[in-house]
């Protein structure tokens, strides 16, 4: 999700005036043609990603750029990508964060929202660890898709909030695995039933409703099983092991 990303930005980005091959720093009260000429070596790097000399050029043209520069959104966002690339996410989210918070208004803030749950998520990378950075990253797609609605960068995030969930279900089924290893059959349904409520379009979710109908069963809890049976039939009659875990009753159709 990193580096290709951030070349195909790169592509679209002005072009580069220049090929130098040393990095310049601007003095303070720049004239207009030496930021022009810091930015484009700036983007020149960027797009080959030679991420250290992009961020000397960038952070250069930070330094040296008059208030209320209307490129200062780019060059913040771009510093969030060279980051980002870097594997520095946490600076990267510092970045994208002033975008969007300094310059709500800019066409890059919805992107820049965006790549703050990206770096987020991209933190979390095991279902298995700690799901803080998942959850974080999943505040910010929610974030962006209450004020950004129907952009481009919220649709997006609305399928990356779809993968989130996936590896919350993933890690949520995992949990009560562990627990029915150990005949924790009371705990591992409280997972399982939390799973079903939580994220029942995720691909471990039938699943989960036949390990529920297999404890109860288990149990004894014949309502508990009578109710999953009748999801199960209803939203995935035609998961593999449906028939198996909820076998029709004789004289019904």
């Amino acid at each position: 999700m990193k580096r290709w990303w951030a070349l195909a930005l790169a592509a679209g980005a002005a072009a580069c005036g220049g090929k130098s091959q040393q990095i310049a720093v601007a003095p303070k009260g720049a004239s207009a043609e030496e930021l022009d000429q810091l930015w484009n070596e700036a983007l020149a790097s960027f797009r080959r990603g030679k991420w250290k000399d992009a961020q000397k050029h960038l952070d250069s043209l930070r330094a040296v750029s008059p208030p209320g520069d209307p490129r200062m959104p780019q060059i913040l966002f771009h510093l969030g990508e060279v980051n980002f690339a870097r594997g520095e996410n946490l600076e990267a989210v510092r970045w994208f964060r002033r975008v969007s918070d300094e310059s709500p208004n800019d066409p890059l803030a919805a992107e820049a929202l965006l790549r703050v749950g990206d770096a987020y998520a991209d933190l979390w990378s095991r279902p298995e660890l700690d799901p803080s950075y998942g959850q974080t990253a999943l505040a910010a797609y929610q974030e962006l898709s209450s004020r950004y609605p129907e952009t481009p960068p919220a649709q997006r995030g609305q399928i990356r909030v779809r993968e989130l969930e996936e590896k919350f279900a993933i890690k949520q089924y995992k949990a009560a695995m562990y627990y029915l290893r150990y005949k924790a059959f009371d705990s591992a349904a409280l997972y399982l039933r939390q799973l079903v409520a939580d994220y029942p379009r995720t691909s471990v979710a039938p699943g989960a409703v036949v390990k529920l109908i297999e404890i109860y069963r288990r149990l004894g809890y014949e309502e508990d099983v009578r109710e999953f049976c009748g999801y199960l039939r209803r939203f995935h009659a035609g998961y593999a092991g449906a028939d198996r875990a909820c076998p029709a009753e004789a004289g019904t159709s």
